[in-house]
């Protein structure tokens, strides 16, 4: 017998579970499928190498759905200044100046996970399959899809959505292509213990071998993003905690501190993959499924949040009005509303990084002049702030705190 629901959604990660916990209280029946849970928290667990900048546009939307205070609950760090700088341009944003409490808030990528899942699991009208592996997915336009579990069930999915990653199992099976591009460089994440105590400020410097970012977490503690060639992160990586402490005491700016430990190391890639469409009849694309960004400015998990925000507003809106959910008119609306602003988003990231990656002279002269007219400019100071924080452009209702059931 086959389990009827009007959405499927593959992937139980922060995006895939924020759609899920928009849909709730719902007139839709929803399935999240996720393969394995993330691992339990525990406040004297060492903090994950994964961490995220979250903008206040998502705070906005995990306080909406109800998710945020599992995230206080557990650990969080808050950041109310920024600062940008490389030989001679420098500026520094502070949520001051707007006159709100704070600018964004690093949190591990596992703690946002946990509390979504938490809060979903409260909604009668979804259930999550957890874990669980897909053992086929048969697309069928126009119709229900079917997934084949392991354990045996199949579930008909009126509209599939794929939160399942940048490479896609579902996307894939839908028949959705992509464009992409490496950027020859690997960024090495450091968690790291300093000598100061728990910060406020999240900056990053330009060097010509590339970016150098510090996040703060709670307590004494940070995550250091080194960007460098693929060989030379290889190296780093491969050096003793206290050769590479070593290093990092000689290659970072004096702001950074006294290094006291090096705890743990992982290393990615520079990637950029844009879906060309979004949507095809009952099914969609979301978070890293549709697009993989710089990391440049922290904002992957943030246009995936939006997109989850989006794409649930869309749902509930047309199921109320009796509308068929799975028809393209339907969810040709959600990527009308976030393929261009995901588009700017990573076209501005794509400038940002090639302008500040570049040493010839009159580039250098131009983006020097650049961050010293940003220091001095409050109102385009202040919109680079608003835009880093998700709060220009046209939002979704969750991203605004407005409710959408």
């Amino acid at each position: 017998m086959k389990e009827i629901f009007d959405v499927v959604i593959v992937g139980g990660g922060m995006v895939g579970a924020a759609v899920a916990c928009g849909l709730g209280s719902s007139s839709l029946k929803v399935a999240v499928i996720e393969n394995a849970p993330p691992l339990p928290f525990a406040a004297d667990q060492p903090h994950d190498l994964r961490v995220s900048a979250l903008s206040i546009a998502s705070k906005n939307i995990l306080e909406t759905v109800g998710a945020w205070e599992g995230v206080v609950s557990r650990r969080f760090c808050p950041f109310r200044r920024m600062r940008v700088w490389e030989t001679a341009g420098d500026t520094e944003f502070c949520s001051d100046d707007i006159d709100y409490p704070e600018l964004g808030y690093i949190v591990e990528n596992r703690v946002t996970q946990i509390a979504l899942l938490e809060r979903l699991q409260a909604f009668d009208n979804i259930e999550l399959i957890c874990p669980m592996a897909i053992e086929k997915i048969n697309y069928c336009p126009g119709r229900f899809s079917e997934l084949h579990l392991g354990d045996g069930r199949v579930l008909a999915a009126n509209v599939l959505v794929a939160a399942d990653g940048a490479q896609s199992r579902v996307r894939q099976a839908v028949g959705l292509g992509v464009t992409s591009w490496d950027y020859q460089q690997h960024a090495l994440v450091i968690y790291i213990e300093t000598a100061y105590g728990q910060q406020d400020i999240t900056w990053q410097r330009f060097v010509p071998s590339g970016p150098q970012a510090f996040l703060p977490l709670s307590g004494n503690y940070g995550s250091i993003v080194w960007y460098n060639s693929p060989d030379e992160v290889n190296r780093l990586k491969a050096l003793s905690p206290d050769a590479l402490r070593n290093e990092l005491m000689a290659a970072f700016p004096d702001c950074l501190g006294e290094v006291t430990a090096v705890l743990g190391t992982a290393s990615f890639p520079l990637k950029r993959q844009h879906a060309q469409n979004y949507v095809k009849p009952g099914a969609v694309l979301v978070g890293d499924a549709a697009h993989t960004i710089n990391p440049l400015a922290g904002q992957g998990v943030n246009i995936g949040l939006l997109d989850a925000a989006a794409l649930a507003e869309v749902l509930v809106e047309a199921a109320g009005k009796g509308l068929e959910i799975a028809e393209l008119s339907v969810l040709k609306r959600y990527e009308r509303m976030r393929r261009s602003e995901n588009l700017k988003m990573m076209t501005v990231m794509d400038v940002f990084y090639q302008v500040f990656s570049n040493e010839v002279l009159p580039i250098k002269f131009l983006r020097n002049l650049g961050l010293g007219l940003a220091e001095r400019i409050a109102p385009a100071k202040n919109k680079v702030m608003r835009s880093a924080m998700g709060l220009e452009g046209k939002l979704p209702k969750l991203a605004q705190g407005e409710s959408i059931v």
